[in-house]
């Protein structure tokens, strides 16, 4: 497996409150890479993504046989996530600044060549394929219920002043419904996961344009946070590119 990875706070934050983990070289368990973007007063985004990374990484390293041939993987990562967002809903009522903290979350592995994704919020995964981009997961947004439905399109949707409202988010309340994903992975495929800090000031195309410029995928990575920090940086942004 190869992986790249950037994390950069922009150039308009103050507080970066985008965490993630790559999770490799563990015994028994393939690589697992991790997003969360954080959202709250203060600094308390940066506690709820921080939380939530911590907790799915610490339950994925615990338990080896998590992602092992044969079991459930969507069943696992929904569960870890599960898990995750009961630990920052409990970490957001020990104190009054961090009440109402919560964060996106996408957990991404791969298990002979079929990827599995667990996702909450507006974070994304890409498939990167014969030169074309496409989305993986669906945006838990209310512009993205308004694109679904007909209302907006695809390209209004991305000027719209109410695109960073997200309708779901881990570490808001005692239950979390999580979206998990299996797609089968072929050679030379590239999976992106990514921050609303890169889209936000990216189109595909751009984002295409720039992984597929770039064998080495750190560079890649690095390339498209310049290229939005360029566009005006105006959130925090993490990219992995990762490809078997």
């Amino acid at each position: 497996m190869k992986f790249g990875v950037r994390c950069d706070k922009g150039k308009v934050r103050e507080i970066n409150e985008d965490s993630y983990n790559i999770l490799a070289g563990l015994p028994g368990i393939p690589v697992t890479f991790i997003i969360a973007d954080g959202m709250g007063g203060h600094n308390s985004g940066e506690i709820a993504s921080k939380a939530a990374v911590e907790s799915i990484s610490k339950n994925i390293s615990e338990n080896p046989d998590i992602f092992k041939e044969g079991e459930d993987i969507e069943k696992a990562i929904k569960s870890v996530i599960e898990k995750a967002n009961i630990d920052v809903y409990k970490k957001s009522l020990e104190n009054e600044t961090d009440s109402g903290m919560g964060t996106t979350l996408i957990a991404a592995v791969v298990v002979n060549r079929r990827l599995y994704i667990g996702h909450v919020g507006d974070s994304r995964v890409y498939l990167i394929r014969d030169n074309k981009i496409e989305k993986l997961t669906i945006d838990h947004s209310y512009i993205e219920e308004l694109v679904r439905n007909g209302t907006l399109t695809k390209e209004e949707a991305e000027k719209h002043p109410n695109k960073n409202l997200i309708t779901r988010a881990l570490g808001c309340g005692e239950v979390l419904e999580v979206d998990t994903y299996t797609y089968d992975i072929m050679e030379n495929d590239i999976v992106l996961m990514c921050t609303d800090g890169l889209t936000n000031m990216l189109n595909e195309e751009k984002i295409l344009e720039i992984v597929k410029n770039y064998d080495d995928l750190d560079l890649a990575c690095e390339k498209l946070v310049g290229e939005s920090n360029e566009m005006g940086g105006e959130d925090n942004i993490t990219v992995i590119i990762f490809k078997e």
